[in-house]
């Protein structure tokens, strides 16, 4: 268990925004460009494909939930940071067009709820609807508690718990109105098990675990159906670029003996968004950690 908790603290470290333990960025509003909305009216997808709002996606493993929801013919909304995020956004959003999807990419802050608000209006002036949320947008100030300065625990705070509710709030009130949508959570096991150094984050994801939990039994009155998906240790492009010998003695600490894959999270997603064996499921945490939290 010491070498888990260690390996977990380096890792937060190293990967930074690129797995379950860290998603993307914070996003900041403003609307997308006539081009990227005139673009993503080109691909043509099923009349039953579902609008799907992937926050923090122009990277990571948001843009890997992104592109299996593309595989599956959906229109997904990219959403991203700012505007050294822009050219990402984009790149991914000619991705999913061209594995069969449909896409645009809009800038916001999930943190504020008046850019969330406008983001929301983009979705619907685009698409006509939002059937689907999916919270993935993260950051990670890891320190030790003692270290830990009031905005290093704020931010955190803010981003990946605030910013949770703030885009379920927003999507509730379009779901609400046609008694039908589905809330996708991305937390982490660093919310379920904890982690040196990780106070604040596992303070933010415990939070999400709860909130939809409790987002579940409100919002079933309506038929909107709100689950939790708890990401390990995922392979990225960063990880990637770490020493072997460092990602061996991680994969001792997990039962499968191995890494996480991105799509592996995105099929839980992707199942969890749009399979009608999902319909009776809600209020849930389905964990894609290779066994790590097993017990929690």
């Amino acid at each position: 268990m010491k070498l888990l908790s260690a390996a977990l603290v380096l890792f937060s470290a190293a990967v930074s925004t690129t797995s379950g333990f860290a998603p993307a960025t914070p996003l900041a509003f403003s609307r997308p460009s006539s081009s990227v909305r005139s673009a993503s009216t080109l691909n043509m997808v099923a009349d039953d494909a579902k609008v799907i709002l992937v926050t923090g996606s122009s990277r990571g493993l948001g843009k890997a939930i992104a592109l299996e929801l593309g595989k599956a013919g959906q229109k997904v909304v990219v959403n991203y940071v700012s505007d050294g995020s822009k050219s990402s956004a984009d790149e991914t959003c000619e991705e999913i067009k061209a594995v069969g999807g449909d896409a645009i990419a809009v800038q916001c802050d999930t943190s504020d709820p008046k850019a969330i608000k406008g983001m929301f209006k983009e979705i619907v002036d685009a698409y006509g609807t939002c059937d689907v949320l999916v919270n993935n947008a993260g950051i990670t100030k890891d320190t030790l508690v003692m270290r830990m300065k009031p905005e290093q625990w704020q931010s955190v705070i803010d981003v990946n718990l605030s910013g949770v509710f703030y885009c379920t709030q927003a999507f509730f009130k379009v779901a609400a109105k046609k008694r039908t949508g589905r809330i996708i959570n991305i937390s982490s096991v660093v919310g379920q098990i904890g982690n040196p150094g990780q106070a604040n984050y596992a303070a933010a994801k415990g939070g999400v675990i709860g909130l939809t939990m409790s987002n579940a039994k409100e919002f079933s009155a309506r038929n909107v159906t709100v689950n939790c998906i708890c990401p390990g240790f995922i392979e990225t492009d960063m990880t990637a670029e770490l020493p072997e010998e460092y990602l061996e003695k991680v994969c001792e600490g997990i039962p499968l003996k191995r890494l996480g894959k991105p799509e592996e999270v995105g099929g839980m997603t992707k199942f969890l968004a749009l399979d009608p064996a999902a319909d009776y499921i809600t209020g849930h945490c389905f964990n894609v950690d290779g066994g790590i939290a097993i017990g929690a």
